[in-house]
């Protein structure tokens, strides 16, 4: 069974082997005009061959009508031509079923072979129907019957094998646009996709941002309201000292807070594209950082520690070896670190022993903040826990290919210790 493949892909709404209604039609259509000229065709066969005219007109509908399986069988239809030359009938039934045969995908070799059978049946029919009319030579004779072959074989094929090799072109190009379509659609999905883990990662890291740079700050704020609340009636001097304690830490809250904002404000802005925006996300993710500008550095650890220590807090430092040229991202992570665990000493230890190390070893900036056993006579602050320090801590620096490590002590305390590639030094 072979097809032509000229509705192919189009939708099939058409009856038996017929891929649309008017291909149908078409071939119904030429069908009953090849049964009629066959049948006409077919009086003088019948005269010649001394058969009845009936069976003559007969024989000429039958094979006419043979034209209708051109798409299913081309090959049948294009032998029924060439047994019929003989005969002198089926000229639209050899032209068509050419035609058909060059245009559909049976092998080229078979196309050539069947087209040299109705050359040379056609040259053959029109030398011995001409070579008997008086007065015509026989070089006449071969110049015409090759002229007929010709013009009956040679255009319809060079038309089918035309019109199927546009038809295979357009099939190509159509799926390559259904590829594309589809490429397109799944690139479209995948930066869809992208885009939400992009923001998903975003606000993860301001979430983090903000609980590092306010929880900090609230927390002393907490624990001087705390102790101004227990010495304001014995100790006024004390009181206030610990009143302006609280308000430099609201403040100084406030103008972090601010500084995020305005991050967030600029982030917004005309002049910075969303692709930008989302761009500069995932380079940041991972990232210790969410400023855009100078952030805090390990230098500022002393005034960290001061400012626990003003609390109440008894906190050691202790630095070891000389650290310069840390990356930008390094230090407010290191920092950050520190500071949350800073945070978490605060609520969860009052009262205890803290040690903060750090050591600035090659190639990489070592940190470790331990804390010793609460006191058993320690009022507790009451401070608030979103359980999301060390998660945010351990984001920090697993995103800057470090190590971190957290855990309860054996003398009944807590220590959280990080260690940070260095990264390239800056020029």
């Amino acid at each position: 069974m072979t097809y032509t493949g000229e509705e192919h892909g189009a939708g099939r709404d058409g009856p038996l082997w017929w891929e649309r209604r008017r291909g149908a039609v078409l071939d119904v259509g030429l069908a009953a005009v090849s049964a009629v000229e066959c049948a006409v065709e077919g009086v003088p066969f019948a005269r010649e061959a001394g058969v009845p005219v009936a069976v003559g007109v007969l024989f000429g509908l039958l094979v006419g009508s043979t034209l209708v399986l051109r798409r299913r069988w081309p090959i049948a239809v294009v032998l029924v031509g060439i047994a019929v030359a003989p005969a002198a009938m089926g000229f639209l039934l050899g032209v068509v079923g050419l035609y058909t045969l060059a245009a559909c995908e049976v092998p080229r070799r078979i196309t050539a072979l069947l087209a040299s059978m109705s050359l040379v049946a056609t040259f053959v029919v029109m030398y011995l129907r001409t070579i008997g009319d008086q007065g015509a030579s026989r070089s006449l004779v071969v110049i015409l019957s090759v002229f007929v072959a010709v013009a009956l074989t040679v255009p319809p094929v060079l038309l089918g094998l035309y019109i199927g090799a546009r038809r295979r072109l357009m099939e190509s190009l159509q799926e390559r646009a259904d590829s594309l379509e589809r490429e397109l659609s799944l690139l479209a999905d995948r930066a869809e996709e992208r885009a939400e883990w992009a923001r998903t990662e975003e606000r993860t890291r301001i979430a983090r941002e903000m609980h590092d740079v306010v929880a900090h700050r609230v927390s002393l704020m907490v624990v001087h309201a705390a102790a101004l609340e227990a010495v304001a009636a014995k100790d006024p001097a004390r009181a206030a000292k610990n009143a302006a304690l609280v308000g430099d830490m609201g403040r100084q809250a406030l103008t972090e807070l601010r500084e995020m904002l305005g991050v967030l404000r600029a982030a917004e802005s005309p002049k910075r594209a969303p692709a930008v925006v989302a761009v500069a996300a995932l380079a940041g993710v991972g990232g210790g950082g969410f400023e855009d500008g100078p952030g805090p550095t390990l230098g500022e650890l002393e005034a960290l520690v001061g400012q626990s220590r003003a609390a109440g807090m008894v906190v050691e430092l202790d630095v070891r070896g000389v650290g310069a040229g840390y990356p930008a991202e390094v230090e407010q992570a290191a920092y950050r670190v520190v500071q949350e665990a800073l945070t978490n000493c605060h609520k969860h230890a009052p009262g205890a022993r803290v040690v903060v190390r750090l050591a600035h070893r090659e190639g990489e900036v070592a940190m470790q903040v331990e804390n010793g056993p609460c006191g058993a006579d320690v009022v507790q602050p009451g401070l608030p826990s979103g359980g999301n320090g060390l998660v945010g801590m351990r984001e920090r620096v697993l995103g800057l290919g470090g190590v971190f490590v957290s855990g309860p002590t054996d003398q009944g305390g807590f220590k959280v210790s990080a260690v940070l590639p260095r990264g390239p030094r800056h020029p």
